[in-house]
């Protein structure tokens, strides 16, 4: 009957009571917020222990034995015991319910801080100088510190990884070139693990890490989580490079899955090499985890682009030209481009009035100009010679009104434009832009000088033909015949006039 007074007094007079009320309600609010049980077996067994150490003192007591040691141990288990149910009941159940959470390694250093005042007051309640164990531990702090000085910096690592935040567990990270990239797990004390796609966990000491140059995929300042790729595919260089992207760029309106849809992704040409012509996909990766297969989907979705559009791969080629490079056969190759040329100055009505050996002179020094889909042929307001005719594609004639950009007109394969340019050198009234992949030739100033100065008679001839063009325009008006032929006549000299002069011509014949 003594022991249970005994034992009763002393679980009442150590609060034992209040530690059990803390630990069904720390137990409660674990298992409502699942919250991880590890720490809750913890603080079970120091309780337990707390409950024994008062048994056994109690029956050292009833048996008139010492019992400092048995109470100190109790005092000991119930501090712990008070602590682990605090620090869990706060820190991780009670703070991430609300949004808030500390770092584990932070939890770990305050949980290791408040177990040695635990250990202090125990020391001191068993009798022990306080002051001689903090010399003692001060020592040996030193000594420990020198002999783990690699293991202390990972743990700081580890501290200020979690402080700051630079790296958090779920980030996929590669310290660099060659070095594995996988997603953060873990960061403990001493190491961080990832995990790479491979099903390899590596791990990292923390020190390292904070030392090294990390690469942290698929994260920017205010953005959604996406990571860039880089899919080249190769095809026949023979193929027009508009026709490669606008093909694929198609095919990809329509994304794959797991591919973000902004930013869209894009078609790149990066030259050719050899016999090939090499381009690149560029796509934003929404799930980090599936960069291969996403990959390969895109790949597919290119093959089949490709072969709708029928642009052949590329395969590995050389050119071996059986052919003897003989004048005949040179012979043959310049008299087809030079029909070609003839072909597209019989189009030009400006040149109709030339003899059949002046139009061979000038077809000998046209320019062949090819443009991409897009691409700005002539610019309002500049002073560009040339006159351009169009053997293949589609050309938009654009002029500028309130600040943009309107579309007037669209000149077709056999139709020229930029007469008034050639002949008098005047600003460009239009802009011109190829509507698409385009193929011209260009008459410049210099190729038809040499025949307006040997032929003066022909700037006359010439000068016609424009005005008529011209005045084709303004015929409805209602003009008189003879106002709208005098009006005609004075134009035609002052065309004449700039005609002669833009050339140098002062001869008149």
């Amino acid at each position: 009957m003594e022991f249970w007074r005994t034992l009763g007094d002393h679980l009442w007079s150590s609060w034992t009571p209040v530690l059990v009320l803390t630990y069904v309600v720390t137990r409660a609010l674990v298992r409502t917020w699942k919250v991880e049980n590890y720490h809750m077996r913890a603080a079970t067994t120091l309780l337990l222990g707390h409950v024994v150490a008062f048994i056994i003192g109690a029956a050292l007591a009833t048996l008139d034995y010492e019992n400092t040691i048995a109470e100190v141990c109790a005092l000991a288990f119930g501090l712990l015991a008070f602590l682990t149910l605090g620090m869990t009941a706060i820190f991780r159940a009670g703070l991430p319910r609300f949004g808030f959470t500390l770092p584990r390694i932070l939890i770990d250093l305050l949980t290791a801080v408040l177990v040695v005042v635990v250990f202090i007051i125990v020391g001191k309640r068993a009798g022990f100088s306080v002051a001689g164990i903090i010399t003692t531990s001060a020592v040996l702090t030193a000594v420990i510190g020198f002999s783990l000085q690699d293991t202390l910096g990972n743990v700081m690592g580890g501290l200020s990884l979690q402080m700051d935040k630079s790296v958090r567990v779920g980030d996929w990270i590669t310290l660099g070139q060659g070095a594995p990239v996988g997603q953060v797990t873990e960061i403990r004390w001493r190491y961080t693990a990832i995990e790479t796609r491979n099903w390899e966990t590596v791990i990292i000491p923390n020190g390292t890490l904070v030392k090294s140059q990390v690469v942290i995929l698929g994260r920017k300042m205010g953005a959604p989580e996406l990571w860039r790729r880089h899919v080249d595919f190769f095809v026949d260089f023979r193929t027009p490079p508009t026709q490669v992207i606008d093909a694929v760029t198609a095919a990809l309106q329509d994304p794959v899955d797991r591919m973000a849809t902004q930013p869209a992704p894009h078609v790149l040409f990066f030259g050719v090499r050899d016999s090939f012509a090499n381009y690149a996909v560029r796509y934003w990766l929404a799930d980090l985890a599936a960069d291969d297969g996403t990959d390969s989907a895109v790949r597919v979705r290119i093959w089949f682009a490709l072969r709708r559009a029928g642009i052949p791969l590329s395969i590995p080629a050389s050119a071996i030209f059986l052919t003897h490079d003989t004048p005949e056969r040179e012979e043959r190759k310049q008299s087809r481009e030079l029909d070609a040329r003839r072909e597209a100055l019989g189009s030009v009505d400006l040149f109709s009035t030339l003899t059949p050996e002046l139009r061979d002179g000038l077809a000998d020094n046209l320019e062949y100009t090819p443009f991409a889909s897009g691409e700005t042929i002539t610019q309002e307001g500049d002073h560009d010679d040339g006159l351009y005719m169009i053997i293949r594609g589609e050309a938009v004639v654009r002029i500028a009104r309130d600040n943009e950009q309107r579309e007037v007109a669209r000149l077709k394969a056999g139709q020229f434009f930029g007469e008034m340019s050639l002949m008098t050198g005047e600003a460009r009234t239009a802009s011109v832009v190829a509507g698409t992949d385009l193929e011209a030739y260009r008459v410049a100033k210099a190729a038809f000088q040499k025949i307006l100065r040997d032929t003066p008679t022909i700037a006359d001839q010439i000068a016609e033909v424009l005005v008529s063009r011209r005045s084709a325009l303004t015929a409805m008006r209602g003009e008189r015949d003879e106002v709208r032929r005098s009006r005609v006549e004075n134009a035609k000299q002052d065309l004449l006039g700039k005609i002669r002069g833009f050339f140098g011509i002062n001869d008149r014949h």
